[in-house]
């Protein structure tokens, strides 16, 4: 078995990890469900790449995800540290005294649980005493998905998964309001890997230890503010420790992170060098960097069957996790015999295998695009598959259209995808079909990777309701809308087929000279954000290294790229 080890480093990142990891416990319960629909029994996925096997003290065996997430100090909301299934070590109040002066106690009332987890504590205790699930007593779904759609504070709010105690790190005394962790200066200021790192450190290295042989890391990371120093941090350490193990980092932003207002000029020079340091600092310690997260989910291309309120994380985290689980799914099919032909999965690969593939010519470090189709159209018996290539929107921002790229390399995922007919697609079915869109392409992909399988999306309870009315029960898109509704939910949608592709492409090229010109611009030639550089810790020398390493990512996109350390 070949595990993967995934790392979620501030809120936002958190949010789309909670969709992310509700999707797999979905897949977990519907597979072991005697009454469940046949082609979740069928998954020939290994759950085992992201999970773990355990036990606690009193003999209860666990399956909890190999994850470290990292955010801020009382943003679990009313989740323990522990997580829910290892609570026999509590602490609890000394009875011993030392103090003899006065002492002050200042107490503050826990975070109350939401209807959706008093459901799962409620469902939890029926199990206990009956053995079985018996339903989720007097709180009724609807009611859940109310409570969800008008109040989510916390990325814990909406997950139904139980974590390993080593799982959840907080910042210790760190109470600095979201809002003013803007930064990477903050980030540096307000987190010392050197004295809260090595926590951090050893809850990786648990996860770690006990693989047999891990085939890379996955990293999710909010890199819109301070967080990006504490997560540049880590992956130097991640680096230094796991030098052979490579890293898949998606860097997510939600829609609210490009929405702050600049005042003055040096806001918006802080801001650009930002976004400069953090994605030169970043992408240097992975060997695939892929930016997800729109200025605008809802106008974009990427929406047009959906309908999310951009100013809620919970909507816009659930569309990236969904991306996140399309483009990962390969990463733990099962692999096929050379005279198997699957008709449930084919198209495995490794994360090694992923980063050589779109590596191609020597590109190191590389920038994805992440492309989606949500949900997948129906395969069409005329100009085979063409809607479902030109479905497939970029949830990476900046990027260009109608990019023609040679030497463009790509790895797509194509699964729960129906046929013409109205039954799902046979994985050779979405092969041929595909395989003959690109051959009709004008402008074809040096390479690209296919990976398919018949299992769709599931859609939990917790899931928003975000779909359109010309979605279907099982994410079909409907000829005619539903009437009398706008929106659509969990209770209404079951499951969804799902497209998401990967690409290497000079399209990111505007992504890259962005921040390269800002970096060379305020950081190398000029002198005026100097003072504002030296405080974040950097220094001439290593602004100019960072310069030369963008430099480098531009020219291999575009050999005839005049992009140096002198540009402007």
């Amino acid at each position: 078995m070949r595990e993967l080890v995934t790392v979620q480093v501030g809120e936002f990142a958190n949010f789309v990890g909670s969709h992310f990891w509700n999707f797999q416990d979905e897949l977990i319960g519907l597979a072991a469900d005697p009454l469940g629909d046949a082609v979740f029994k069928n998954q020939h996925l290994n759950m085992d790449v992201l999970y773990r096997s355990g036990e606690t003290q009193q003999g209860v065996l666990t399956y909890t995800p190999r994850l470290v997430s990292v955010g801020f100090k009382g943003g679990l909301g009313s989740v323990s540290a522990r997580g829910t299934l290892y609570n026999d070590d509590v602490d609890t109040p000394s009875d011993t005294v030392t103090w003899r002066g006065s002492v002050a106690t200042h107490y503050t009332e826990p975070c109350k649980k939401n209807l959706f987890l008093q459901s799962l504590s409620e469902e939890e205790q029926e199990n206990l005493v009956d053995g079985k699930n018996s339903g989720r007593g007097e709180i009724e779904d609807k009611d859940i998905i109310e409570c969800l759609e008008s109040d989510v504070t916390f990325w814990t709010d909406f997950s139904k998964v139980h974590y390993h105690p080593q799982s959840l790190y907080q910042f210790v005394g760190s109470w600095v309001d979201a809002q003013e962790f803007d930064n990477y200066g903050i980030g540096k200021e307000s987190f010392s890997w050197s004295l809260q790192g090595e926590d951090i450190d050893e809850r990786l290295r648990f996860f770690v230890e006990e693989c047999d042989h891990i085939q890379g890391f996955q990293f999710i990371v909010d890199d819109s503010g301070g967080f990006s120093a504490v997560a540049g941090d880590f992956l130097e350490s991640v680096a230094d420790e796991y030098s052979n193990t490579p890293v898949l980092l998606y860097s997510v932003r939600s829609p609210s992170s490009s929405n702050v207002l600049r005042e003055n000029k040096k806001q918006i020079i802080s801001r650009d060098l930002h976004d400069a340091i953090s994605f030169a600092r970043l992408s240097s310690f992975c060997q695939l960097y892929v930016p997800v997260g729109l200025p605008s989910l809802n106008r974009s291309k990427a929406a047009t069957h959906l309908c999310i309120d951009d100013q809620k994380p919970y909507h816009c985290s659930a569309v990236y996790a969904a991306a996140l689980h399309s483009i990962g799914l390969p990463f733990r099919m099962e692999a096929q015999g050379p005279t198997t032909d699957s008709c449930y999965v084919s198209g495995a690969v490794h994360v090694n295998d992923m980063v050589r593939m779109l590596a191609g010519q020597g590109r190191q470090n590389m920038v994805a695009i992440l492309d989606v189709a949500m949900p997948a159209p129906t395969l069409l018996e005329k100009h085979l598959g063409q809607s479902l290539l030109g479905s497939l929107q970029p949830l990476t921002p900046e990027v260009k259209e109608d990019a023609e790229d040679l030497l463009a390399l790509e790895s797509m995922t194509a699964h729960g995808v129906f046929e013409s007919g109205g039954d799902r697609a046979s994985v050779s079915e979405l092969k041929d079909q595909i395989s003959a869109a690109y051959e009709g392409e004008t402008v074809r992909p040096m390479l690209c990777h296919l990976s398919a399988a018949q299992c769709p999306l599931p859609v939990p309870l917790p899931f928003p309701s975000i779909f359109g009315n010309l979605v279907g029960q099982h994410g079909q898109l409907l000829a005619t809308p539903i009437s009398g509704v706008s929106t659509r939910g969990s209770l209404d949608v079951y499951s969804i087929p799902m497209a998401a592709r990967l690409r290497s492409s000079n399209a990111v090229l505007p992504f890259i000279e962005r921040r390269l010109t800002n970096l060379l611009r305020h950081g190398v030639q000029g002198s005026s954000a100097t003072p504002l550089l030296r405080s974040w810790g950097f220094g001439r020398e290593e602004l100019e290294d960072m310069g030369e390493s963008l430099s480098k990512m531009v020219l291999a996109l575009n050999p005839h790229s005049l992009s140096s350390s002198d540009s402007d």
